[in-house]
């Protein structure tokens, strides 16, 4: 029997209530995917320490990740980034499709910072670091 190849995905996609504000995003057309792929669930988030629910946060024009009260979680949004790249080498994933919009998983877009609900084209921080790795990033939107 041949291994299914495995592709890293925001667990909030796969029906995992992780996102900030403690709930999920499912996504079918992505969780049906596991009929053919090993679907490899991450929260980025949660892997660099940060509680669910928890702060909304968002990247600011100088790089650092800041939630709505101002506290500074560049350091857990970075760790989570790392830790999600180990996984996806652990699992020898070289896709991954992860949450858009995210400070961690956005792919085309995230928020501008100003936690007004405006978008600016750019990444989050793990899919940053995952596109450094070599893996192929998509989001949700490409399986609607």
């Amino acid at each position: 029997m041949t291994q299914r190849e495995r592709i890293l995905v925001s667990a909030c996609l796969l029906g995992e209530p992780c996102r900030y504000d403690g709930k999920d995003v499912p996504c079918e057309a992505v969780q049906a995917l596991a009929g053919s792929y090993e679907l490899v669930p991450v929260c980025p988030e949660q892997l660099g320490g940060l509680p669910t629910p928890r702060t909304p946060s968002e990247i600011q024009p100088d790089g650092r990740v800041v939630d709505r009260e101002g506290n500074d979680r560049t350091a857990a949004f970075q760790a989570g980034a790392r830790a999600a790249v180990a996984l996806a080498r652990e699992n020898g994933c070289t896709r991954a499709i992860l949450k858009s919009r995210s400070p961690s998983c956005g792919v085309n877009e995230i928020y501008d910072g100003t936690f007004t609900g405006a978008l600016i084209p750019g990444q989050g921080i793990t899919a940053t670091a995952l596109s450094a790795a070599g893996l192929t990033i998509t989001d949700e939107s490409a399986f609607e």
